[in-house]
């Protein structure tokens, strides 16, 4: 069972696989390891060294007593009131499934790397020069205002090599802390950055986004953004674009636990625009074509020839000195030759000025898209994004064709839910499989799955109680406590059969004995469990913020599942093995909320999202695999085959014996056997009627499954048509607006 627990955990992917595959590789060969030893190195050891007990109790068989003296009145009184032990714990579940859904939720806790990375970020087309002024100036600020930072420095843009290229407007800035002890009393790293925030705030026209090195670098390796979360728009035009975006910028500020915001600029770089005067140039006889060649060459060059140094060939490029080309006063002052051998300046044909341009254009799978970053402070990830999603959903609207996806830890959150979603419930079912070849009871089986939603209750209430969102270390912790409850759970029904089976038959007596016979065994697994994860509960060093989860929740759950099974588990048993078992209304209202609870802790988020059948093959298996028709016709030739089996039956032989005196004064011993039997061939065209009967159900299943390919095929392709027809009316709506713009500016030319 412990094995099978942790194959979820090898599942994972990414930057949680690499976290908790070690850990969870090491429990499984550790298991297999104890395996072996207790199948044949701890069975020699024992014989070797222990020794008859003697009548003198030790401290622990002492202890164990009064243990079991004091569970034992517990136990009696929670079987007399059964209804109500069943009713609070139906109680507690139901407490524990509203506070797990308003939780909220992270992909892992943030570690405290120590020091401080934050963003300057000027406005688009700032020169060099202003990014170093900038930067100086924030460097000096932090330094000399914060005794806590030992050194500071600055990185200004980044080649277009590395994976995050940044332009020159945009510099990140390390802030190198001194250790806690040296900090001012009272001081925390939250509160430390709140006040540098403030104090470069001070400075106009910049933004500040703050964060950690390790952790800026990871956001934007796995996502492409440098923030906690990041609201991606798509769409064409880059005006829309831009314009959206600052809309989203204005409604997600206003949103509790934004820290820090950016719209991400795809606008604003200044470019040199020449729009012509179509009439003037049309008066002089001159063509667009001919004068944009001439500005062509002018500035960037253009081929006059070629040049030939024997086999190598050269294209010679003439273009303006570049004393000549420096500013927009030379564009203006470049003459046109005209055909009557006379030189205009261009600013007479053309209006020459700077106009803001696009900036950068940003794509996600060759879709153009710009982004609203947040950082989260104060706040889970998950509910700061339902709360995003419900704000634009009420005050947010999109033209046709643009789309909203969030990215950021909140995606990796997603992706690592979705995975587990999958597996977690094959695990289980496992389990279950386990469970049920080693009992031989579907109703034992289901009573000791009740120690899942028992044990959650505690995991739940522990991380409540620490003020800890769910995330995919608790995930993980919610894994291993599954296992260890399951197994809690089978040691105890296991002892109750054991004395089912050594003649206990009083049922109340039986109870009594297994529970006290089993709570040492129990007792020293959850407290195993408990005081093994306790150092990583209260860790305090570095790293410990992603094992905190795990251990809170194993913790508190082995708390609860072991209290609650000692209590429950009794209970549910008397009246499973009662002859006609009427469970009250408070153990039917606990196996509801199970089923409920049970549900959304093996998906591990809130992620109701259905996969999609990508395939035409797969659906008409999935499609084959379901159908009741097919499933049907399967079974009518399983019984057909069981009727061929008997379709020669010669009848049964009667055997008698006579013995009396019936002919004479002697007595008469008669021996009869009497066989009724057909002509053979009867028995030959029976066994023809059968094999028919077999045959006609192979074609009958086999019609079946062709007419329901038949059917899966239209509505595949019914749909395929109806997403083609989809896409090609959204192609011409686009075209219908480019065409509306078009005439837009024939009708302003004319």
């Amino acid at each position: 069972i412990i094995l099978i627990v942790f194959i979820p955990i090898l599942a994972l992917e990414g930057i949680e696989g690499k976290m908790f595959k070690p850990m969870a590789l090491t429990f499984m060969f550790a298991m297999i390891g104890v395996m072996i030893l207790c199948l044949t190195y701890v069975p020699m050891l024992s014989s070797v060294f222990i020794k008859v007990k003697s009548d003198k109790l030790s401290f622990g068989d002492k202890l164990v007593a009064r243990l079991e003296g004091w569970y034992e009145k517990l136990l009696v009184a929670s079987l007399k009131r059964a209804k109500v032990v069943l009713a609070t714990a139906a109680g507690l579940l139901g407490l524990a499934v509203l506070t797990y859904s308003s939780m909220g939720g992270e992909f892992i806790p943030t570690l405290d790397e120590g020091d401080i990375a934050f963003h300057v970020i000027l406005k688009p087309g700032s020169s060099l020069s202003e990014t170093i002024e900038a930067t100086t100036k924030a460097e000096k600020i932090v330094k000399n205002q914060f005794p806590e930072v030992q050194d500071i420095m600055s990185r200004i843009g980044v080649a277009e090599v590395p994976t995050d290229p940044m332009p020159m407007d945009i510099a990140d800035v390390f802030v190198i802390l001194k250790p806690n002890s040296e900090w001012r009393e009272g001081l925390t790293k939250a509160k430390l950055i709140e006040e540098m925030k403030e104090a470069v705030s001070i400075m106009p026209g910049i933004n500040f986004e703050f964060s950690q090195p390790i952790e800026m670098r990871f956001n934007e390796l796995i996502t492409g953004v440098r923030e906690d979360v990041a609201v991606k728009l798509f769409g064409e035009d880059l005006d829309v674009l831009a314009d959206k975006a600052e809309e989203m910028g204005r409604l997600i500020s206003q949103i509790d636990g934004v820290g820090d915001m950016k719209v991400e600029s795809t606008q604003g770089l200044p470019q040199i625009t020449i729009q012509y005067d179509r009439h003037k140039i049309a008066q002089h006889g001159l063509s667009i074509r001919a004068v944009n060649r001439m500005v062509e060459s002018a500035f960037a060059g253009g081929k006059a020839g070629v040049i030939f140094e024997g086999e190598k060939r050269f294209d010679l490029v003439v273009r303006l000195a570049s004393e000549s080309r420096q500013s927009i006063d030379d564009i203006k002052n470049l003459y046109v030759n005209l055909d009557n051998n006379v030189q205009i300046p261009l600013r007479e044909l053309a209006d020459i000025s700077y106009l803001p341009g696009p900036m950068q254009i940003s794509r996600d799978n060759t879709q153009r898209r710009t982004y609203v970053g947040v950082n989260v402070r104060g706040r889970d990830v998950q509910s700061v994004v339902t709360d995003i999603q419900d704000k634009l959903k009420a005050e947010f609207t999109l033209p046709s064709g643009y789309y909203i996806e969030y990215g950021g830890a909140f995606e990796n959150l997603q992706r690592a839910t979705s995975r587990l979603k999958l597996v977690v419930p094959v695990s289980l079912a496992l389990i279950f499989v386990l469970i049920f070849f080693a009992l031989k009871s579907m109703k034992q089986t289901f009573m000791i799955y009740i120690a899942i939603p028992l044990a959650a209750i505690g995991g739940v209430f522990s991380l409540w109680l620490r003020d800890m969102p769910f995330s995919i270390s608790a995930g993980v912790g919610f894994i291993v406590l599954f296992g260890v409850a399951v197994l809690n759970g089978l040691v105890l029904i296991s002892g109750w059969n054991e004395l089912k089976e050594e003649g206990v038959t009083n049922l109340n007596e039986r109870i009594r004995l297994g529970a006290k016979r089993r709570i040492r065994p129990i007792l020293l697994t959850a407290l195993t469990d408990v005081l093994g994860f306790l150092p990583m509960a209260i860790s305090s060093s570095a790293g410990a913020e992603v094992q905190q989860p795990l251990a809170t929740v194993v913790i508190g759950g082995m708390i609860t599942a072991t209290l609650l099974t000692l209590i429950v588990l009794p209970i549910l048993y008397r009246w499973m093995e009662n002859s006609n078992p009427t469970l009250p209304k408070g153990a039917l209202a606990s196996v509801a909320l199970v089923g409920v609870f049970v549900l959304p802790m093996s998906s591990f988020a809130q992620d109701n999202q259905p996969s999609q059948i990508n395939s035409l093959d797969k659906a008409i298996t999935i499609g084959l695999s379901n159908n009741g028709y097919v499933e049907a016709q399967r079974t009518n030739i399983t019984l057909e085959e069981q009727g061929r089996k008997q379709a020669v039956n010669l009848g049964k032989t009667r055997v008698g014996l006579q013995y009396g005196q019936y002919n004479s004064y002697e007595d008469d011993f008669i021996f009869m056997v009497d066989q009724q039997m057909e002509f053979p061939t009867v028995y030959g065209k029976q066994k023809q009627l059968a094999n028919s009967r077999v045959k006609g159900s192979e074609f009958q299943l086999a019609m079946t499954e062709n007419e329901l390919r038949r059917d899966i095929r239209l509505a595949w392709y019914e749909l395929s048509y109806l997403r083609e027809r989809k896409n090609l009316l959204l192609f011409e709506d686009t075209l219908f607006n480019k065409l509306v713009k078009a005439s837009e500016i024939r009708y302003e030319t004319k």
